[in-house]
């Protein structure tokens, strides 16, 4: 009787031991990789699990700068191959305002940070949770972190999903299409992000879908301008520099024909407002400017029936990586476009920043007919629910 009830006993515990072993080495969404063959072996476009191997990641790279904000930035703004510094791309796809903090404060735990830049937008631009992957237990709250990350990684590797996932790579069954974020310092491989819409039917039938889901992003929230400019003030002993994503000059017309571009524009002064605050207090802080209508943001977008590629854009939602190049340079020192790109937010020059984005927007609207006509179509649905 005694053995039976330990070979009934012991077979299930067995068999657990033996599936999250197995997942464990195998890690099939990299939850606790850094610089190892798996982190560059292709793979699927759709990463899973992203922010715990992110939060692993910065707990062993230790970076001196990091990049925060939503997956614009996690697809745009591309790490330095070489250089002083140690650069780690930690934004998250879907983070808000409010993940992003959360970010900053588990990498600041486990890394010497000198230098943050964050990306940020008008409707993200709150303190809700974005990223529900950015699991409380995975931020680093004290002594032992790596410790405690191996009994968490552990737990999770006792899953149906980490399981068959296991499988399908060691019966290569997985695809191989692209590289994970960690083998490219935290950035997305933009080759996941062209299978992707590849398989969307083209960016033409992107743009439509990705203006609407920027426009219904909650924020600007008076809470998440609070908590920044307070999480700022605690570390201004490093270098800030802030930038408004240069989302395509659709999301922000959409925001105007949603009468949501008054929002937009008080946004954009309270932040140089911050800004002048947080310099005045002592702090390395910068905000810039890089949304609105531009050379960059204005670019055509192809219609129904048009396979091309857009040079500035994925669709009108995510930039590509030379117009993340152009917002480094602006961030290093370089010059803004006359246009407005690049303009850095500052209280005695809100006037005219704000006179010329409204200039802008009526130019815009009479050289995009077709883009503006579907900006104004997505924010009429909206408004009556659809």
């Amino acid at each position: 009787m005694k053995t039976y009830l330990a070979i009934a006993g012991g077979l299930p515990l067995l068999m657990v031991c033996s599936v999250a072993g197995t997942n464990y080495l195998v890690d099939p969404y990299l939850i606790h990789q850094w610089q190892t063959p798996q982190v560059q072996r292709l793979r699927a476009p759709i990463e899973k699990l992203n922010a715990w191997g992110k939060t692993y990641a910065l707990a062993l790279y230790r970076p001196d700068v990091i990049y925060l904000g939503n997956s614009r930035t996690e697809l745009g703004l591309a790490v330095p191959k070489s250089g002083p510094l140690r650069v780690f791309n930690a934004a998250l796809s879907g983070a808000t305002v409010g993940d992003a903090l959360r970010m900053l404060a588990h990498a600041r735990r486990v890394a010497d940070i000198r230098s943050v830049i964050w990306g940020i937008d008008a409707p993200s631009f709150t303190l809700s949770v974005g990223n529900t992957e950015l699991e409380n237990g995975l931020l680093a709250s004290g002594g032992n972190y790596l410790g405690r990350r191996f009994l968490l990684d552990l737990q999770r590797a006792v899953s149906i999903d980490m399981t068959r996932a296991s499988f399908d790579i060691l019966g290569g069954q997985t695809p191989e299409i692209c590289h994970a974020s960690l083998a490219q310092f935290g950035q997305r491989d933009g080759e996941c992000m062209r299978s992707r819409i590849a398989g969307w039917g083209g960016a033409a039938e992107v743009v439509g879908p990705r203006t609407r889901e920027f426009l219904r992003g909650e924020g600007p929230t008076d809470g998440a301008m609070e908590a920044l400019e307070t999480s700022v003030r605690r570390a201004c002993g490093l270098r800030w520099s802030l930038y408004v994503n240069p989302t395509h000059a659709m999301t922000i017309d959409a925001m105007y024909w949603a009468g949501r571009g008054g929002q937009y524009e008080e946004w954009l002064v309270r932040l140089a407002a911050m800004g002048k605050r947080l310099r005045q207090a002592g702090c390395d802080a910068r905000l810039y400017d890089f949304s609105g209508f531009n050379g960059v943001t204005s670019e055509y977008v192809p219609q129904p029936g048009d396979s091309s590629e857009m040079r500035n854009y994925w669709e009108t939602s995510h930039y590509r990586e030379n117009v993340g190049d152009a917002i480094l340079a602006r961030l290093s020192g370089g010059p803004a476009a006359a246009d407005g790109f690049g303009d850095e937010l500052l209280p005695e020059s809100m006037a005219a920043h704000i006179a010329r984005l409204r200039k802008n927007r009526l130019a815009y609207l009479q050289t995009h007919r077709f883009e503006a006509a579907t900006a104004h179509s997505i924010a009429t649905n909206q408004a009556k629910g659809r």
